[in-house]
């Protein structure tokens, strides 16, 4: 990736060998698909996670019902899901258009929230977007995480920390991003996110939203 955050060009593979764009969104949203958490519940304690702690099934969730142990590889498998379509599959596709990778990391994050493989029903996406924009605005996504940790050290509350990191990308995105299709997608998956979070927002305002670190 160039200093202006631009994705580096790559060459279309050799004939018969590259991955075709439209396979790629297949492979990308059945990556995204892949459960890392309800398989983490399934695999150390026999549980299925959507049945303990907020039910969600996400890094925030695993921590609470499973441990640190557990979720912090849970949180780096969510997080490649989006890292790898985004950055390597415009590396072994046909295309020469840059802009696949859009599609790539869209399709995952929409895998993670609706897996295929539990019946369509997924995490809230944040990690798996985090790793999409960390391939394609690194930068973004560092200040991003500097407003999540501040806001869930200050407040406790992940779920607040994500809807501020998700509106510090487009905002970081508007100021810094030369490519408007990269802030489209910024501005879409922001949206996702806040949208995901509608009813964790109701327990805000109401002063219910569980604290991290303690009992949800």
């Amino acid at each position: 990736m160039g200093v202006h955050g631009r994705a580096a060009p790559h060459q279309p593979a050799a004939a018969g060998r590259g991955l075709t764009p439209w396979l790629g969104l297949l492979a990308a949203y059945l990556l995204g698909s892949v459960p890392s958490s309800y398989a983490a519940g399934r695999l150390t304690r026999r549980i299925d996670l959507r049945e303990h702690g907020s039910g969600n099934l996400g890094a925030t969730n695993t921590f609470r019902v499973l441990g640190a142990a557990v979720a912090v590889p849970v949180l780096l498998l969510d997080v490649a899901k989006g890292w790898i379509p985004a950055w390597l599959f415009p590396r072994w596709d046909s295309s020469p258009a840059w802009s696949w990778a859009l599609g790539y990391g869209a399709a995952a994050i929409v895998g993670h929230v609706f897996s295929a493989f539990l019946r369509f029903r997924g995490g809230k996406g944040v990690a798996t977007a985090a790793g999409v924009f960390l391939a394609l605005a690194p930068v973004a996504v560092v200040v991003s995480f500097g407003v999540w940790a501040l806001t869930v050290w200050r407040s406790r509350m992940v779920s607040l920390g994500s809807i501020l990191a998700a509106l510090t990308l487009i905002l970081v995105l508007a100021l810094s991003e030369r490519r408007p299709e990269v802030l489209v997608l910024g501005v879409s998956v922001a949206a996702f996110v806040v949208w995901g979070h509608r009813a964790n927002i109701g327990r805000i305002r109401r002063g219910e939203e569980p604290r991290f670190g303690r009992a949800a």
